[in-house]
């Protein structure tokens, strides 16, 4: 096998610090040619779908992939921006914001980046550019407060698989969930006390969470029990009772058992109950996408709406909100303990350049 090198390394350039933050991907268009690439792409991680291989191949090629784009092209456009996604949008000014807040505190030494899972920027080419800006030492953050193996973990195989084809790995740190970090619950709660202050305080609060399949529960994966960790922390930190707020899953897909109870049923039940307001929150989106402004902020209201409800609020993801830079900033800093962002390469230098290299 051959391993890549670094064709614009420099014998005398400083060792850096590298900051790769991920979230999972988005289509490049709001188009069915698009979203087929990218579907493809997402759909054939066996981290995400833990089906046989042959089989899988052949529902996702000759059943999903030639009706899901289309749908999902439709839902896709109602929410695309003039620069591009949502969730790339808000990416790209997290990046940005945490840049600028980890130089203030930690020097130039430090490069901060930012990948998805899928589609574009990918992990392995945003890692090529940090290897070659000198970035010997590297903290990885998926952006997943909630670990699950179809996320964080799918996020680590990306990585690992860039650094088995390498011929000089970085030190490697990964962050592979904060669902209990203090800052992280403290700036969802004040985000909730914010709207709070606004609109008022509706009958329930309701937490709702991507779904995972309920057998990804049974074969050991956390994600279940850490939504639920969140979810009371939150609640305690805003003095809520338990009867005040309820936990739910959203966005499943295929027609077997998801994680319970499901956030659509939840809403369309809620009205004959008598609750007549709700506000809903997703802790477990960092960010906004079509997941929290279609599926939540429109599809999910009509279906409360319809079934009697008389007031539905969706509660804004933390995206680049100042609170959720520090928050990242201070996760990153309790990682970057230890390691100096700038390193005195002089004997390395001289060494190589003893031996032929050109510096």
């Amino acid at each position: 096998m051959k391993y890549s090198g670094s064709p614009k390394f420099k014998h005398d350039q400083a060792d850096k610090v590298g900051v790769l933050i991920t979230n999972l991907g988005t289509p490049e268009a709001p188009t069915k040619k698009a979203l087929r690439t990218y579907l493809k792409e997402f759909l054939s991680d066996p981290r995400v779908v833990e089906v046989p291989k042959l089989l899988w191949w052949m529902i996702l090629n000759l059943v999903i992939l030639n009706i899901r784009p289309s749908r999902s092209a439709k839902a896709y456009a109602t929410v695309w921006e003039d620069e591009g996604s949502p969730l790339m949008t808000h990416s790209k000014n997290q990046a940005a914001a945490l840049k600028k807040k980890m130089q203030e505190t930690h020097g130039e030494g430090v490069v901060v980046d930012f990948a998805m899972r899928y589609g574009s920027p990918s992990i392995s080419g945003t890692l090529e550019k940090m290897m070659q800006q000198g970035v010997r030492k590297l903290v990885v953050l998926p952006l997943y407060p909630q670990y699950s193996a179809s996320t964080s973990a799918s996020t680590f195989d990306a990585v690992a698989d860039d650094f088995q084809k390498r011929r000089w790995i970085p030190d490697l740190r990964f962050i592979s969930q904060y669902c209990d970090h203090p800052d992280y619950i403290q700036a969802v709660a004040d985000k909730i006390r914010q709207h709070w202050q606004q609109h008022e305080q509706a009958d329930k609060l309701i937490f709702s969470y991507h779904g995972i399949p309920q057998r990804y529960l049974t074969n050991g994966d956390p994600y279940f029990c850490q939504c639920h960790k969140t979810s009371r922390l939150i609640a305690e930190n805003l003095g809520l009772q338990q009867d005040q707020f309820l936990i739910c899953f959203q966005s499943r897909f295929g027609r077997e058992e998801w994680l319970k109870p499901y956030t659509d049923h939840t809403l369309q039940a809620l009205p004959a109950k008598g609750v007549e307001s709700v506000q809903v929150v997703c802790p477990g989106f960092s960010v906004d996408c079509l997941e929290t402004i279609e599926e939540i902020g429109v599809e999910n209201r009509d279906y409360f709406l319809e079934a009697g409800g008389k007031r539905y609020e969706y509660i804004p993801a933390l995206n680049d909100d100042p609170a959720h830079i520090e928050m990242m900033a201070s996760i990153l800093a309790s990682n970057l303990h230890g390691w100096e962002s700038v390193a005195d390469n002089s004997a390395r230098s001289q060494l190589a350049k003893d031996q032929g290299a050109t510096l």
